[in-house]
């Protein structure tokens, strides 16, 4: 029986959905979170439990997240990139321990066959996300066919943040749109506008990985190199790279990261911006929306719309005129 590496994380509560964001924009699809925090009468029914109050540990903010990864993958590599992610979450809030543990799990069903579980979906009424395995049985006329393999690739298409992004994309693209995606990790936004319509599409982020994922599905979608460019690199600490990006080139700058890295992105975003550039956002929990907007308002950004999906937000701004 295949055996799989076990990778345990000690956090907190308040830090789960961000790690577990970032984990599954790593590619890891078997995720695993364990904590206190009491079920909701509504939670009860939709699982079908009922728990007596001494079956409840009491709730001291504290939380597992178990992943669960090929025992053929390079464990090293993986664990030196999630210890970089927990050391950069860990300046925005408390993520608590920290600490990484590994250990081995013995094959189960949902982690071993994941595969037949993730099929081609609709990501709105006309992009569908394929699995390069998959053969696509239906397909209309219109429809924008974006192949990903998430073997390689930093997320799926399938979180809320990301069709928010779209949503708004589909919205504002126009002929001869270039687009900045910060934070592009498997470059779906980027493949997906282009695909749109975008003339020319710059992506950017801090991880080597990520940079490779982008490249690799751009070729897996026959997107060439004149269309789509992507570095690495970190705006936030690197004014040389923002400046190589070129200023005043972009008609839309995508984020679909963090609040916490979007907010201080709020001062730095509106030089790569044309005259009537959008700044589109997501990767926003609805706990952090007010500082958000906060953010944009003191840095002379006017928010022009803000979609809601499950607890993400989106925010879309532009300098003020």
């Amino acid at each position: 029986m295949e055996k799989w590496n076990k990778i345990t994380i000690d956090t907190t509560t308040q830090a789960v959905d961000s790690i577990s964001y970032e984990l599954s924009e790593m590619g890891i699809t078997g995720i695993e979170v364990i904590d206190h925090v009491p079920l909701t009468e509504e939670d009860r029914k939709e699982m079908y439990v009922d728990l007596l109050p001494d079956e409840i540990a009491p709730d001291d903010g504290t939380a597992k997240i178990l992943c669960y990864v090929d025992e053929d993958a390079d464990l090293e590599a993986l664990v030196s990139d999630i210890s970089v992610m927990l050391k950069e979450l860990a300046v925005f809030f408390d993520i608590g321990a920290g600490t990484i543990s590994l250990g081995e799990t013995k094959d189960e069903d949902w982690v071993n066959n994941w595969k037949k579980y993730f099929k081609p979906f609709r990501l709105d009424d006309n992009i569908i996300i394929k699995p390069t395995w998959e053969v696509l049985e239906e397909k209309k006329d219109d429809d924008i066919v974006v192949e990903i393999d998430p073997g390689t690739a930093f997320g799926t298409g399938s979180h809320e943040t990301t069709k928010l992004c779209i949503h708004q994309l589909k919205k504002h693209i126009k002929e001869d749109t270039t687009l900045l995606d910060l934070g592009c990790g498997s470059g779906i936004l980027s493949i997906i506008g282009l695909k749109l319509g975008v003339k020319k599409a710059v992506g950017t982020d801090i991880d080597p990985n990520a940079i490779r994922a982008t490249e690799e599905n751009c070729e897996i979608n026959h997107i060439t190199e004149e269309q789509m460019t992507a570095y690495q690199g970190n705006l936030l600490e690197d004014e040389a790279f923002c400046k190589m990006l070129g200023q005043g080139c972009y008609d839309i700058v995508v984020a679909n990261i963090l609040a916490d890295v979007i907010i201080p992105l709020c001062g730095i975003v509106t030089p790569f911006l044309k005259e009537d550039g959008l700044f589109i956002t997501s990767g926003i929990i609805n706990t952090k929306e007010e500082d958000v907007k906060r953010a944009m308002g003191d840095n002379n950004l006017e928010i022009l719309e803000i979609n809601h999906m499950k607890d993400w937000v989106s925010i879309t701004a532009r300098p003020r005129r």
